[in-house]
């Protein structure tokens, strides 16, 4: 199988053709492309399956053999200059490329349905595609400027799916000011480039790291350099994955689809900057004050994220918070050293959160049915409740990405959680005690989720006065039947079924509809979502529960040893950094304090939140804490404050905006009216001169020597005067 690195040059393209062709097909033939716009999302998910296959084939040679294999093709050469771009196929970029490509085509398969009335399906794909690409060549780049070109381009990607909807004003602003915040973090990233390439005269990792290595153990190269060129690199990443201060992009970038999400804010974009950091590790690993800070921005937004996320309403916002908050767990994972517990734990979140992402979009897609598109309503978990008895099935997929999510055992992410937790303690006690009062949190704004999504009554009545009894939903799926599916019907009076439109083979799908009142007054109620929808849902299932296997190893068990794929795929460079098999009761009696806090955390959201323990007649479902009853209780006053913090997003925002954006406008607004006034009044002055003179000595062309000669004798003799005056 050897001869298969020789083929890695395919890579970006093999999924390149299609969304090429999509665009051109859509800018040259528009209507004949809509018309076989079902057969577009069939090879979409055919080209990341062969890659998924090709990655796998990479991955099982990396077990067998641990090498690194690189293919260069030179592009700029220089006596002075050489730049080269190619693929480096190394167990890092092997496992990133698998994640990137089971998740895309479960996501891919999702938005089949999930987005089949959009009037822009095509053009849905043709961005997921050619993300994916840019994803799958930033992860295989084999030095720093390629690392940027793809860097741009998921940027761009990300700035054109946030903005998917952009004749909303909401989606409009939410890509504009992720756009604007990333940019704060490449400006830096494309800083920290040059400066290394300054001091090492090399883009190429393997010559970076020696370089730098050498430099700083012979003293030839001032500390403080290195630091702030190490610095701006990890700006990038600050930016990409949403860390503390450059995070307030990603709640707001929900206003994309919910498939975007999954994607994008789950699995792929913001583990870009995970991916940076785990790639130029072995450079930030000789200079010990960025390590420390990288560790403290990763505690800082593992705080920071699971605070914001304990009073939100909206469902997807708060998954996007504990996106931010599981993030920092990885960056504080990297910064203590921890590189393989950061990878680990990068893998199981990545399949847990796109889960949790998906069973989002089909809560929403089955209260949309109800509301229409409202992101205010279909989204806000303060009108959901009760719906365990219409979608069970996303229920029971949602409840275990919830329990994965909180680090309960056996699920996925508790082996790669605690596997963190355990170094940190080691690391540092305060940061382990931090680390462990999050975790807590966690369990509990996760449970709080699930309990006021899923459990209680259905919060919003739904009427329609009148008795009009003829809403439908229409859809289109590649792989869904195109049967009629009517919904049970309970109703005193007959119901109307709408005629499909043939042209476009859309089928009707009645809701539950149920006519109790002589006023003919309709309650209509969610359902389950489509084949196409829970398919997904149920394999992301499974890679929850089992995918924690890649990343644990212990004595008593040969089997957890021979299935430990990342002990076995570690960069050789950091050997020292892998630990060995550990003793399997000695890991579950550590674990057991983080078992507890997350049980804890799960305790009491079910204590403030679940019907059978708390009434809800002196509760707010949009607060994370009780309504405030008197100003002179001291617990009453604190969860105001921690509930104003959260809702308020920590004020960050508001920060931003009074003291960065506030002043920006100004400075813009005075340098506008200088411009206007001082720059253009001076063009605009000798515009006006200019035209004067114009017409004046336009009158003085009327071809007579003589009055020539008198213009001439007269301005000699001005001029003879002024010199007599002025210099005699």
């Amino acid at each position: 199988m050897e001869h298969t690195y020789q083929y890695s040059g395919i890579i970006p393209f093999i999924a390149l053709f299609l969304p090429i062709l999509l665009a051109g097909g859509i800018l040259l033939f528009p209507q004949a492309t809509k018309k076989l716009r079902r057969l577009w999302s069939f090879p979409n998910v055919v080209s990341l399956s062969v890659l998924l296959s090709f990655f796998i084939s990479l991955l099982v040679q990396q077990i067998n053999n641990s090498f690194i294999n690189q293919y260069l093709y030179s592009w700029t050469i220089t006596n002075d200059f050489s730049l080269e771009f190619g693929f480096l196929i190394d167990s890092l970029s092997c496992i990133l490329s698998i994640l990137i490509s089971s998740v895309g085509i479960f996501v891919l398969f999702y938005s089949d349905n999930y987005m089949s009335h959009d009037q822009g399906y095509l053009r849905f794909f043709a961005y997921m595609s050619f993300f994916n690409i840019s994803m799958l060549g930033l992860v295989t780049s084999s030095n720093l400027i390629q690392i940027y070109v793809f860097w741009e381009l998921i940027g761009m990607c990300s700035y054109l799916l946030i903005g998917f909807w952009f004749t909303r004003p909401n989606a409009s602003n939410a890509c504009q000011k992720a756009f604007v915040t990333n940019r704060v973090g490449d400006f830096g990233l494309l800083l920290g480039i040059l400066g290394f390439y300054w001091l090492t005269g090399s883009f190429e990792f393997k010559d970076l790291f020696s370089i730098v290595n050498n430099l700083l153990y012979t003293n030839d190269v001032t500390i403080l350099f290195v630091f702030f060129s190490s610095f701006f690199i990890f700006s990038g990443a600050l930016a990409k994955s949403a860390q503390f201060p450059l995070h307030i992009w990603l709640p707001d970038a929900m206003e994309g689809p919910t498939p975007i999400s999954a994607l994008i804010h789950a699995a792929t974009l913001v583990a870009a900057g995970i991916f940076l950091v785990a790639r130029l590790f072995p450079l930030f690993l000789v200079i010990p004050y960025i390590m420390k800070f990288i560790a403290l921005i990763g505690l800082i937004t593992i705080l920071l994220g699971a605070t914001l996320a304990l009073a939100q309403t909206d469902i997807k916002r708060s998954l996007a918070y504990s996106t931010m908050s599981q993030l920092g767990y990885m960056m504080l994972a990297l910064g203590i050293g921890s590189y393989q517990a950061a990878l680990f734990h990068l893998i199981t979140h990545a399949y847990s959160k796109a889960l949790l992402f998906l069973g989002s979009g089909s809560i929403i897609h089955s209260m949309e049915t109800l509301v229409g598109y409202s992101p205010d309503k279909s989204q806000n978990m303060s009108f959901m409740g009760g719906l365990i008895k219409h979608i069970p099935i996303t229920r029971t997929t949602f409840l275990l990405g919830t329990l994965s999510l909180c680090g309960i055992p056996p699920l996925a992410c508790f082996w790669s959680k605690d596997t963190i937790l355990s170094a940190i303690w080691e690391y540092s006690p305060i940061f382990a005690i931090l680390a462990c009062f999050t975790a807590g949190l966690t369990a509990f704004y996760m449970v709080r989720l699930y309990l006021l999504t899923f459990e209680g009554h259905f919060n919003y009545n739904f009427q329609n006065y009148n008795g009009k009894t003829n809403t439908f939903f229409y859809s289109i799926s590649l792989w869904g039947k195109e049967n009629k599916k009517i919904m049970k019907n309970i109703s005193l009076f007959p119901i109307k079924t709408n005629k499909s439109d043939n042209n476009l083979k859309y089928f009707v799908r009645h809701f539950v509809n149920i006519n109790v009142f002589p006023s003919k007054t309709f309650f209509y109620y969610p359902y389950e979502s489509d084949n196409t929808m829970l398919f997904p849902m149920i394999f992301l299932v499974l890679f929850t529960l089992f995918i924690g296997v890649i990343g644990i190893s212990f004595n008593q068990f040969n089997l957890f040893s021979e299935l430990n794929i990342l002990h076995k795929l570690c960069i050789p460079s950091l050997n020292h950094l892998i630990k060995d098999s550990v003793d399997f009761f000695e890991f579950l009696r550590e674990s057991t304090f983080s078992v507890f806090i997350a049980f804890l955390g799960i305790f009491i959201a079910c204590f403030l939140y679940n019907p059978p323990y708390s009434s809800f007649q002196n509760f707010n479902l949009c607060n994370s804490f009780p309504k405030k009853t008197s100003t002179r209780n001291f617990s009453d006053r604190l969860g105001n404050l921690i509930y104003n913090w959260s809702f308020n997003r920590g004020y960050i925002d508001m920060l931003y905006k009074k003291f960065l954006y506030n002043n920006l406008k100004k400075l813009a607004e005075e340098i506008y009216s200088f411009d206007k006034r001082i720059i253009d009044g001076i063009i605009n002055v000798i515009g006006i001169i200019t035209l004067f003179l114009g017409e004046s000595v336009k009158y003085l062309g009327g071809g007579r020597i003589s009055s020539y000669l008198l213009f001439y004798i007269s301005f000699v003799c001005i001029f003879l005067i002024i010199f007599y005056y002025f210099f005699s």
